[in-house]
């Protein structure tokens, strides 16, 4: 084989090498987009907490191929909630204790999802590991510290931060400055610190901001508009039933449980770690 020969054969092999890739990645693309909508996340969660978990692997210099594993596992880290396919993961409401403990084994599952899939090791106990915690007491390993690859704990921190800024079926979007602060609170026990402060300093990181504020602007505009009073309409000045709509009910849920205690700082009891 002539060099001419070798340099024409080795560039299709990349180009088809490259054209599977890219189907790949499609496939897996879909995977996430399919678990946002069963998870009923109103924005894209997967994609921006792959953004998100990239820029903070930037931040520790990992390989170029560990940040590829970690994109893709942030891209089908819940694959496991869409098999199980229980009713009360968009459920209106906090878990049951039984709710809870079957909700601890969506990690195993993803584990063997991504592997039916193709997806490599590192991807698949990245799937298994994203909820672990730094003090030893996540699931489904207890792995605790180090024994926590930084992958896996960079993915925890970012899973939560995502998570925690966009609307659920359970609660309303964070700030960013009061997801940051749980983030905060929470290192050293469920967060690695290093990553959490890795994670404050980033800049300019566009994936970073809430939903929060844009949810909430949404949802004004989407209230009718009430029609202008008529210069010669008389005021009721009759005392309210309590049927009449009391214009601070509005933002008010008769479900909603509070997530800040009597201190000021956040309760985990009040959050679903899923």
């Amino acid at each position: 084989m002539t060099y001419f020969q070798f340099r024409i054969l080795n560039l299709f092999m990349m180009k088809n090498f490259s054209a599977k890739e890219a189907e790949f990645d499609e496939r897996v693309s879909k995977i996430a987009r399919a678990t946002d909508e069963f998870e009923a996340y109103r924005n894209p969660h997967a994609t921006r907490l792959a953004a998100l978990a990239d820029r903070l692997a930037q931040a520790f210099n990992l390989a170029s191929h560990d940040r590829y594993s970690l994109r893709l596992a942030a891209l089908v880290h819940d694959v496991g909630e869409a098999v199980m396919n229980r009713e009360y993961i968009r459920a209106n409401r906090l878990l049951r204790e039984d709710e809870r403990v079957d909700m601890q084994r969506h990690p195993i599952i993803g584990e063997q999802e991504t592997a039916k899939r193709g997806l490599n090791r590192a991807v698949q106990l990245l799937a298994r590991w994203h909820h672990e915690w730094w003090n030893g007491a996540g699931y489904p390993d207890a792995l605790e510290r180090e024994q926590i690859p930084l992958a896996a704990r960079i993915l925890r921190v970012c899973d939560t931060f995502s998570a925690l800024t966009e609307t659920r079926p359970y609660r309303d979007a964070m700030s960013e400055a009061e997801a940051k602060r749980y983030l905060t609170e929470w290192a050293g026990i469920e967060f690695d610190p290093k990553v959490v402060k890795a994670f404050l300093a980033l800049e300019d990181v566009k994936e970073s901001e809430t939903f929060a504020a844009q949810e909430q602007i949404q949802f004004v505009e989407s209230l009718p508009v009430m029609p202008e009073e008529d210069s010669e309409t008389t005021v009721d000045d009759s005392p309210q039933t309590s049927d009449s709509p009391q214009t601070e009910q509005l933002f008010t849920d008769d479900n909603e449980q509070s997530v800040v205690n009597a201190e000021g700082s956040f309760t985990p009891q009040s959050f679903r770690d899923d």
